[in-house]
């Protein structure tokens, strides 16, 4: 009979540890799951706080890389307008260098010395003179008007003749040449006086008007 309860006691005693450790086991397997789900879950949060501050990162990485494309192309665009303000300056520059003739050659002019009877201090005609070209085309009547092109193109010849530049010459005479009939006639002078003409132009068709005679004057008569 003893040995009938020693028997039971142990047989007991098997099915409480054995129940004990099941319930070990398996809060032992809960506190792992619990484990690993806060871990996800911060896992989970960490990503989440990381998204929008890697978006402001590539955000900010785009904007300075399109600023910085926007630069080049700006600088591209000045670069291109300076050469086309360049080229279109040069062109300008051959244009007028193109209507103008190169200084005439003084080894061919003529000089006539004054006889003293009158204010022409010498008389100068140069074969080498050139028409100083036009903008105009068809017949050509002379056209004695301050605001025509005609005028501005006969100015540009006496300049051509005498070396004053239109800016320091006075115009006290410009109208058609009496004495020929067919050119023009006038009478200039430095703005400090110190240089005193008579011009005599003619035109030639299609090229403008050219000098024919300069005559340089100690006085100017009024």
């Amino acid at each position: 009979m003893s040995n009938d309860f020693q028997s039971g006691s142990r047989s007991s005693y098997r099915a409480k540890r054995k129940k004990t450790n099941l319930v070990l086991n398996s809060l032992i397997v809960i506190v792992l799951a619990l484990i690993v789900f806060v871990a996800y879950t911060i896992f989970l949060s960490g990503d989440d706080k990381a998204s929008p501050k890697e978006e402001q990162t590539k955000s900010a990485v785009n904007k300075a890389s399109e600023k910085e494309d926007k630069n080049i192309e700006d600088k591209k665009e000045v670069e291109e307008t300076k050469k086309d303000s360049d080229s279109e300056g040069s062109a300008d520059e051959e244009s007028v260098e193109a209507s103008v003739p190169e200084q005439e050659d003084k080894s061919q002019a003529v000089i006539t010395e004054g006889d003293g009877t009158s204010n022409v201090v010498r008389t100068i005609e140069n074969p080498a003179w050139k028409p100083v070209g036009t903008a105009q085309t068809g017949e050509h009547t002379p056209v004695y008007d301050s605001s025509s092109v005609d005028w501005q193109e006969m100015l540009k010849a006496i300049s051509y003749a005498t070396g004053l530049e239109e800016s320091n010459m006075t115009v006290y005479w410009l109208g058609r040449d009496k004495t020929s009939g067919t050119g023009t006639f006038s009478t200039v002078a430095s703005k400090d006086k110190t240089q005193k003409f008579n011009v005599y132009l003619q035109w030639v068709d299609g090229e403008g008007w050219t000098p024919v005679k300069v005559e340089e004057l100690s006085a100017i008569e009024q």
